[in-house]
């Protein structure tokens, strides 16, 4: 009895030292323009956690060449400087491998890098597409080089799924990683009246950054001469749109509606289409594959990289194989007609991702990463 008692005194003091530690952990994030939104609500719910978190857009602090802005190239690290004697953080966190973290690293401060894509599968499709004029080359070779010193020097690296982790400790066999899931807030995703489009309809919600991500949209050509009566959206955009959009542009049953705002016009989007599909070459953890199963919207994705963690073949919606029209024919077909298994499959894909990414399970987790790390320090 004396035993059992000290044992369970022994894991009240643990767990009232652990909330301490949380509630004084000081994390500065340093977050690209690109996902400042998601940034954000990440941020505030770690705030609400106990946790002391400030989000700031990295380029205002660090930058330096190849930025976009030349102006920014002779900038030198007063502001860097002044920001960490100001917030004086635990740790920092970066979304993407740029001058930030490598001020970060000369600042001495443990380094969490979160890792959204297959950095080297990209790195590859860059040089081999849009990078390939010399002045290009100069800037992705720079960014390589902050990339490599940044993975180098990092206290842990977090990529956003599991099939990202294996291929990061191929890669980096020395490094320390975890994964951590991108959160969401599903009380933002909810139906709205607004936009018409023509039914039944498919909706594709996503970008045309790299084209071994892109190219797979195009076995939609035979998709669209097999059902000339549904309708597809594409709302999305980026530096290889013309090339896709040269060869669907063609189909009178295929729109394209650029890019749209975020998240209002997106949550139309989402509530007026029948089934999500994303058609991909290469994804991780989607964003708008988790965002259509919160709308309750059945859905379909190439099965391929974190697809397979971001929804639940059978259950939420249907992976289809890669290159293979006649499979994602076959799947379609069956959600636009079985209206019951479509709005079943809605509901259980609601639910999935409202257990499984939610911003406070995420953000529970990271914190438990980083505090980790640190007591190792």
């Amino acid at each position: 009895m004396y035993l059992v008692c000290i044992n369970r005194l022994s894991l009240i003091i643990e767990k009232n030292i652990t909330s301490r530690k949380v509630k004084n952990l000081r994390l500065l994030i340093g977050g690209s323009s690109s996902f400042f939104f998601h940034l954000k609500e990440f941020s505030d719910t770690l705030k609400k956690l106990g946790v002391e978190s400030k989000l700031v857009f990295d380029a205002d602090y660090s930058d330096g060449f190849p930025s976009r802005k030349i102006r920014n190239w002779f900038q030198t690290s007063k502001k860097f400087t002044k920001l960490i004697d100001d917030f004086k953080p635990d740790a920092i966190f970066v979304d993407r491998q740029r001058h930030f973290g490598v001020a970060a690293l000369k600042a001495n401060i443990p380094l969490f890098v979160f890792l959204r894509g297959n950095y080297w599968y990209e790195m590859y499709w860059n040089k081999t597409t849009i990078y390939k004029s010399f002045p290009k080359r100069i800037a992705l070779w720079q960014w390589d080089k902050m990339a490599k010193e940044i993975f180098t020097g990092a206290t842990a690296i977090l990529p956003i799924c599991k099939h990202l982790e294996k291929i990061t400790n191929k890669h980096l066999p020395d490094k320390t990683t975890n994964v951590s899931y991108e959160g969401i807030n599903p009380s933002r995703w909810y139906h709205v009246e607004g936009m018409k489009l023509k039914h039944p309809c498919v909706g594709l919600l996503q970008v045309s950054n790299w084209w071994g991500k892109a190219h797979e949209m195009l076995i939609l050509k035979k998709v669209l001469e097999r059902m000339p009566n549904v309708h597809f959206y594409w709302a999305g955009d980026g530096p290889l749109r013309e090339r896709v959009l040269s060869e669907l542009n063609k189909y009178d049953n295929f729109h394209w509606l650029g890019m749209l705002q975020y998240p209002d016009k997106v949550r139309e989007y989402l509530s007026e289409i029948d089934v999500y599909a994303l058609v991909t070459g290469m994804d991780l953890a989607s964003l708008s594959l988790k965002e259509a199963q919160l709308m309750k919207k059945p859905v379909i994705a190439t099965n391929i990289g974190g697809n397979p963690e971001m929804m639940v073949d059978g259950k939420t919606g249907f992976l289809v194989e890669k290159d293979n029209p006649e499979h994602l024919i076959e799947k379609l077909t069956l959600l636009l007609e079985d209206k019951k298994l479509g709005k079943k499959m809605g509901n259980d894909g609601h639910q999935f991702v409202k257990e499984t990414f939610n911003l406070e399970v995420v953000a529970k987790n990271f914190i438990k990463i980083v505090e980790s790390h640190l007591k190792r320090k």
